[in-house]
């Protein structure tokens, strides 16, 4: 292996000067990326805002129904789901579905609205809806982090990039280096002994 050294010192200095840009690279991939997250958190809170609000009308209409025929809601659902017409009997569950998608909704508006900083990220995996995710990713525009929110979740992007950097690609290619050279220095001192 000593014999191949000289072949390969002159790429040395390229393989560092590519190493170095590759990091570098991947740090501006990183924070650009993940500096994403809080405009993408607003536009997500902007969807989920506007469906709480539609829920809550739709749940007003039947509150409307029910106050103008004297009963509560909960009497409404009973009616509607005693009635043998199965149209009819399944406006009930609709009702139901209605008041429950309001519930949903306002607890992980809640969620996110207190949400910190740091906390941001882990409550919206737990509380997201799925279809507002998808329509706030359908129509997602990336934006120019001016706040601090947004240039913390650049510098821990950029951290998260050099560590997966480092992790899945400088460390194992040293350790194969390591484990190149050791057989190569074995076999040079058996041939010494010899």
């Amino acid at each position: 292996m000593a014999s191949n050294s000289p072949w390969l010192a002159p790429l040395r200095p390229l393989g560092r000067i590519g190493q170095q840009l590759l990091d570098r690279a991947l740090c501006v991939v990183g924070a650009v990326s993940l500096s994403q997250a809080p405009e993408f958190f607003q536009q997500y809170f902007q969807r989920l805002g506007g469906n709480l609000d539609e829920a809550r009308l739709v749940l007003a209409r039947y509150e409307a129904v029910a106050r103008e025929s004297g009963i509560s809601l909960a009497q409404l659902v009973e009616t509607t789901r005693a009635q043998s017409s199965a149209p009819v009997a399944k406006l009930g569950a609709l009702i139901v579905e209605a008041q429950d998608r309001v519930e949903t909704l306002a607890m992980a508006e809640q969620a996110l609205r207190l949400a910190s900083v740091w906390t941001r990220p882990f409550v919206f995996l737990a509380q997201h809806d799925a279809g507002i995710t998808r329509g706030t990713w359908a129509v997602f525009k990336p934006a120019v982090p001016v706040t601090i929110e947004g240039a913390i979740y650049a510098g821990v992007g950029m951290g998260l990039a050099l560590l997966v950097y480092q992790l899945g690609v400088v460390w194992p290619c040293r350790a194969l280096g390591r484990s190149l050279r050791k057989p190569a220095a074995g076999t040079a001192g058996e041939g010494a002994a010899r």
